[in-house]
This record gives C-alpha cells, sequence and structure tokens, in this order.
C-alpha cells in the first residue's frame, strides 16, 4: 500500500510512514502502541499478529520524493530473528528513492552494523533508550547494550536517541549516555497509552532537558506536556 502520512502521536518531523513487516513485533515491549491499536481495530490486529512476515507488495510500491520517512515504525526491522535477506531488500527498495530521509529506528542497534554501506546516502539510525535502568517491560536487548552498539557506530551517519515512553533514570548514567553516542538530536515523549510505567518527576526531566542541551537538539514530543505541566 503507498505510504501512510504521519500524523498523531508520531514524530512532528516526520511526515511519512512505511511498513515492509506484517506480523507481531519480536519485542514484545508492554507498552507497544501497535498492541493496543489492535484491541481496538481488527485490520491492525490482523496484519501484525502472528510470525514476522514480508508484505512484498510493500517492495514494489513506488515512494514519492523530498519526504521524511519513518521505516517500519510498527514493530522492529532490525529484530534478531528477521532474516537479514529481508532487510537488505528493504534497503534496497528505499535506495531506489534516494531524494528522501529515512528513519531507521530499533530496539537492537547492534545489527545496523550488518548493513553499513547498504543504507541510502540520506539516513538517520535511531535506538529507544526510555531509561538506563533494566525494567522488565520489554524482550529487546537492554539499555546499556543499545548505548554499546550506537557508540560503535561511525559519526559519518547521522544518529538519533528517542526517550521514550521516558521512565524513572539516574540522571548522570543517562547524560553520559548521550555524550558517549553523539546523537544529531534527542526525542524525548512520554506514555500515551496510560501503561502504569514508573515515570520520572518534572523537575528531573526538566534538568535532564538541561544538562543535554549543551551536548545535541532536544526536540521535545507534546505527549510530553503531561509530565511537564
Amino acid at each position: 500500500m503507498p505510504m501512510r502520512v504521519a500524523k498523531g502521536e508520531m514524530y512532528p518531523w516526520v511526515s511519512h510512514l512505511k511498513n515492509y513487516l506484517g506480523g507481531a513485533c519480536l519485542h514484545h515491549c508492554n507498552y507497544c502502541y501497535v498492541s493496543k491499536m489492535g484491541a481496538k481495530f481488527p485490520n491492525v490486529r490482523k496484519k501484525y499478529s502472528g510470525k514476522p512476515r514480508l508484505l512484498k507488495n510493500e517492495l514494489t510500491e513506488k515512494m514519492e520524493w523530498g519526504k521524511t520517512i519513518f521505516v517500519q515504525n510498527n514493530g522492529d526491522l532490525f529484530a534478531k530473528s528477521i532474516p537479514s535477506e529481508w532487510i537488505i531488500k528493504v534497503l534496497s527498495h528505499c535506495n531506489k528513492y534516494p531524494h528522501n530521509i529515512y528513519l531507521f529506528q530499533t530496539k537492537n542497534p547492534a545489527r545496523f552494523h550488518e548493513f553499513i554501506g547498504l543504507f541510502p546516502k540520506n539516513v538517520i539510525l535511531g535506538t529507544t533508550i526510555e531509561t538506563n535502568r533494566d525494567y522488565p517491560v520489554s524482550k529487546a536487548p537492554k539499555p546499556s547494550e543499545r548505548v554499546k552498539a550506537m557508540i560503535k557506530l561511525t559519526n559519518r551517519v547521522a544518529k538519533m536517541v528517542s526517550i521514550e515512553p521516558i521512565m524513572d533514570f539516574d540522571d548522570n548514567v543517562m547524560v553520559r549516555y548521550i555524550k558517549l553516542i553523539q546523537p544529531k538530536f534527542v526525542s524525548i515523549g512520554a506514555d500515551s497509552r496510560k501503561c502504569g510505567l514508573k515515570e520520572p518527576p518534572k523537575n528531573k526531566i526538566e534538568e535532564l532537558i538541561e544538562q543535554i542541551k549543551p551536548i545535541t537538539e532536544v526536540r521535545l514530543k507534546p505527549n510530553l506536556e503531561r509530565l511537564l505541566k
């Protein structure tokens, strides 16, 4: 199907969404908005349940030019068990439309290294670091492992960090993580799905923002206002 226009709680700077995989995400985050959407909408539940599968029709769809596209926002293209050949096919399709900016975001950034040299020229490689603590909210690699993988990425590639949904953290550790990763920008957002996560207080969030502003650009999502009021 054609690219979908980004709206709602998506990144304000992303214009379109493109999903090449169907099936359930292998990381099973307990705050996943896709699973909650699936509970309301049968078509979403049908598309994003069961084993991961490559949506081959998406590889033949023409894409617009001059857009900022979040690839596989519903799931994780780089999860451990996703076949490498699927990822290569996705990257090949994106490379046919080089005048777009592509965001690839994963909770398993160690796999980015497998495909360096195959990404489109205009690419942003991102990861989610909700906290530095190992809360039992996901089957994804631990935040510390994601950080190590992002540090190893060449700084010739634009990197970003998403702190969403932000959970309580140790401020000195989070600041050190950002310094080490050297992202082009950091996006901070809150839990919009009432998942009962352990969230930090307002003053702690504000202090984090002030500490990383000298390091990188900080982009605040509208849903963070709930915690900053």
